[in-house]
């Protein structure tokens, strides 16, 4: 057995580790160098859904059960594989709203509704605790067993270890996710670390799994034929145990994969990039075909092993190799299992606790004690002390949960409880981004029955089961009422009483969620916040100014107010960055214009939440804005006017084509006519070069048969750079012809133009290295979005870095990229050191196939079309590119690109 000073020491070391790599990530996110723009660390940031649950108690279901623990994993590969559009629908609306927690989520869509804000989280923190408690449970469970000590219950509560193993989670938790106030709405070390453990909890599990498999057995053939032969394990290997509960367990845990307030905060609110998800919805699922893969030989090998009982199955994980003489690989599970835990304690700690401090909290403070908190000069030191606090709650409720419920279950049935809490979320954000109907009463209609029926057939029993109140009231019901028994309501015998909680809590949810909704008159923010979620694809979000309209402010208000709550320094820099996009003098800069205070109400979003953010903002604001009724008249009138308007655009627009095509059909065909044998022209031209050289050499081979190793690899060498030549030749021959007859698509949308030249830098940066080429990046810490397709004005940063790149001719050298607010729109320079131009090249450059005079001697290094691809690409997208240049002084390639309309306001 290993000391109690190795484990600790081991333990300690380890989330040592965690902490350092989370402090890493950080900084890398501070340089803008982010490590989440990595789609692998996103998708192993999803695996927090693999807890100690599934370390543990995933064995000891299915020592019972057989393949009964796989609905819990089946559910969430089928969200993933075939369910990815509603998760990436709940993502774009978040990234339009800037959501940053489930509450937020659901506040958001019912009209930014304190109330439901807040009772969301009450639903949350409650339906967490036994989750809490599982983790509690696990490390002190595994723990006993490393050191053989016997599972006895505690006399009293300080005697308890549980209770020191609450302590220093939130200890950590507090230390790890709570070091200041984020202004931002990413935790990006946080999602790094987590990524992290999620390969090493992997790694554990499997290397348990090979030594069991094929050290103790024989290989998987083996355990199962052993089992077969054996009576009591037999019904485990042929599935004859598997029971009706499959399909509402995997429909349950296909619910949680997105709303457990966890996954919810790794899977949305950390999300950088939506592509992501491509990635994402297959390694996810493949995680959990590995973390799954040895469950049940472990389970039938343990059975096996310990026939004569007396080992509590779920740590049947950290027996087996102890019991054979492998402590070093039991250490190695047990930090495998510490990991599982600590990674969903630190997300569901961090996200319940900003969800308890924004959502909760604060609206009660900004309520009742406002004018004691406007007397306080910094905030920031009391939300942090909310934030600390709410962690340390939570961690000893879950003790308590552990206390006095938690040994009446095993594992996996204590996390199914959370469950079934947790799928009460479902049905009014799901009912939000499909259905304009729902309204916000009807949510909390639906939240309130929904959560009561879930305490009364779940968690009241428990309590009952623990002696905490009478057990006739689950044997009989309360006062002796058949009907009202928890487990059988209303006379629905179901022996599973998670399949039977879920059931009656989603008829109770559904039913009054749909039934007041319909019966309700919404407000007019609902309304207005309804058509943005529903329609999130089909329009733009509203001017985020509006209710400012019409407002007076001083910029020196809003910067006071956003210092008390992000501090002095962070404010400064946030404001003064923001008038240099403004072009605004910060030392003369009196009052606000409306986008300066959405800018505040941004900023401070990331510390107290979108809806307190905006209370605070609306305190500091003199003058009376538009009202929601009068906004929604001039966005119904509007809606109306702009559809009539573009039904007589789109007749108006078929006249004129019809015309136009009559009077221009011969002078277009004569065009054409002219530009096709010039094109092909060029084409020919371009083509024979590459062509010639491949053939010459190709002769040369074919005639000497006997020429040196040496040589004909030269040879070859060269032919294949030139094939490769010729295919990037066609290609962007292809590309500009596409693009030319208008069949090229389009994916228009606002777009962060910092992510564009990162990943543009990002592609290159290996080439450039190679060649000698240092890239130098400036790029503002804060800028609007910008209107435009992602993936074509990446294209377009590739082609001007790789033309600038290519003018060093491999002996090294700098690019300058920049990257700057010109007030409607963006101004991207591409700036190189070499020869430069002549005067009379600055226009010829953007022409097809034309090579630039001081490409050198030898084969040219490009088509001669990729700037010609770019011009047509700005074009497109209502910018402009232009190259300023003296001969020897080198040459910047400028491009506009204009801000999104809500930008420009």
């Amino acid at each position: 057995m290993l000391s109690n000073t190795t484990i600790f020491v081991a333990s300690a070391a380890y989330l040592a580790l965690l902490f350092a790599i989370a402090y890493w990530g950080d900084r890398r996110a501070e340089q803008g160098k982010s490590l989440l723009k990595n789609p692998t660390i996103y998708a192993l940031s999803i695996a927090v859904y693999c807890t100690s649950w599934t370390f543990y108690g995933s064995v000891g279901r299915a020592a019972t059960t057989g393949v009964g623990f796989l609905p819990i994993y089946i559910g969430p590969t089928l969200i993933f594989l075939l369910g990815w559009f509603v998760i990436g629908k709940i993502m774009r609306i978040s990234r339009k709203h800037r959501i940053t927690s489930i509450a937020d989520f659901v506040a958001s869509r019912y009209g930014k509704s304190h109330v439901l804000g807040g009772l969301v989280t009450v639903i949350a923190v409650v339906g967490i605790m036994p989750y809490i408690s599982i983790q509690l449970k696990a490390v002190w469970t595994s723990y006993n067993v490393l050191v053989d000590t016997p599972q006895v219950a505690p006399e009293g509560l300080w005697d308890d270890k549980a209770l020191y193993v609450a302590l220093l989670m939130a200890a950590f938790t507090i230390v790890f996710g709570t070091r200041h106030i984020d202004v931002t709405e990413k935790h990006e070390g946080m999602v790094t670390a987590i990524a992290f453990e999620a390969v090493i909890k992997l790694l554990a599990f499997l290397a348990v799994g090979f030594f069991v498999t094929y050290g103790m057995y024989d290989g998987l053939g083996d355990i199962f034929a052993r089992a077969a032969k054996h009576p009591d394990l037999a019904p485990l290997v042929t599935m004859s145990r598997v029971e009706g509960s499959w399909v509402s367990i995997s429909i349950l845990a296909m619910v949680v994969a997105i709303f457990l307030p966890r996954q919810f905060q790794v899977i949305v609110v950390e999300a950088t990039d939506e592509r992501h998800l491509n990635n994402a919805i297959w390694m996810f699922p493949l995680y959990l075909l590995l973390i799954n893969l040895f469950v049940l030989p472990i389970a039938l090998g343990g059975l096996l092993y310990f026939s004569n009982g007396g080992v509590d199955a779920d740590t049947f994980v950290l027996a087996l190799p102890l019991s054979e003489g492998h402590p070093w690989l039991a250490l190695f599970v047990f930090i495998g299992g510490l990991s599982a835990a600590t990674g969903m304690v630190i997300v569901a700690a961090i996200g319940l606790s900003t969800m308890i401090c924004n959502d909760l909290v604060m609206p009660i403070l900004l309520r009742y004690f406002k004018d004691r908190l406007e007397k306080r000069q910094d905030m920031s030191l009391l939300l942090l002390f909310i934030r600390r606090m709410a962690i340390l709650m939570i961690l000893l409720l879950g003790f308590l949960y552990y206390r006095t419920i938690g040994e009446s279950y095993a594992l996996v049935t204590i996390g199914l409880v959370s469950f079934v809490a947790a799928a009460q979320f479902a049905p009014i954000i799901l009912g939000g981004i499909y259905w304009k109907g729902g309204t916000q009463r009807g949510a909390v209609a639906g939240l309130v029955a929904g959560f009561l029926v879930w305490a009364y057939t779940l968690v009241l029993p428990s309590f009952a089961l623990s002696d905490w109140i009478p057990i006739s009231f689950v044997n009989h019901g309360p006062f002796g009422i058949t009907l009202l028994k928890p487990y059988a309501l209303f006379g629905l015998m179901e022996p599973d009483h998670i399949t039977h909680s879920m059931f009656w809590s989603m008829v109770a949810n559904v039913g009054m969620y749909c039934l007041v909704s319909l019966f309700d008159r919404p407000s007019a923010i609902e309304r207005i916040q309804a058509t943005l979620f529903v329609e999130v694809d089909r329009q733009n979000a509203i001017n985020p100014s509006v209710g400012f309209w019409g407002a007076q402010v001083s910029v020196k208000e809003l910067r006071d107010l956003c210092a008390r709550y992000i501090g002095t320094n962070a404010t400064l820099t946030a404001f003064n960055e923001h008038a240099k996009r403004r072009n605004q003098d910060p030392e003369h800069w009196d009052m606000a214009e409306p986008y300066t205070v959405r800018f505040c109400e941004r900023l401070l979003a990331g510390a107290i939440g979108s809806a307190s953010a905006r209370v605070l903002v609306a305190s500091v604001v003199k003058g009376k804005g538009a009202s929601l009724d009068e906004m929604l008249e001039v966005l119904d009138e509007a809606s109306h006017v702009i559809e009539y308007s573009y039904q007589l655009e789109q007749k108006s627009n078929a006249l004129e084509e019809a015309t136009a095509e009559l009077k221009e059909a011969n002078a277009r065909l004569r065009q054409l006519d002219r530009l096709k044998d010039e094109f092909l022209s060029h084409v020919a031209h371009e083509l024979r070069t590459p062509l010639t050289s491949i053939r010459g050499f190709t002769e040369i081979l074919h005639d000497n048969p006997d020429l040196e190793l040496d040589r004909r690899q030269q040879f070859l060498g060269v032919m294949v750079e030139e094939c490769q030549r010729l295919t990037r030749l066609i290609n962007q021959v292809l590309d500009l012809a596409r693009i030319e007859s208008g069949r090229e698509t389009w994916d228009i949308g606002e777009v962060e133009m910092r992510d564009v030249i990162q990943h543009g830098v990002e592609t290159l940066s290996k080439e450039c290295e190679k060649e000698g080429v240092q890239l130098n990046v400036e790029v503002p810490k804060y800028l609007s979005l910008v209107l435009g397709d992602k993936d074509k004005l990446t294209q377009v940063i590739i082609n001007l870095v790789s033309n600038a790149q290519k003018i060093y001719k491999g002996q090294g050298g700098a690019v300058n990229i920049t990257l700057k607010d010109q007030g409607d729109h963006v101004l991207v320079g591409v700036q190189d050191f070499g020869p430069g131009l002549h005067a009379d090249e600055l226009d010829l450059v953007f022409e097809k196939f034309y090579q630039s005079k001081q490409v050198g001697t030898g084969n040219p290094t490009g088509s001669g079309l990729g700037l010609a691809i770019c011009r047509r690409i700005i074009d497109h997208l209502g910018g402009r590119i232009w190259v300023e240049s003296e001969f020897e002084k080198g040459a910047t390639f400028y491009f506009t690109v204009p801000f999104s309309d809500r930008a420009k306001h």
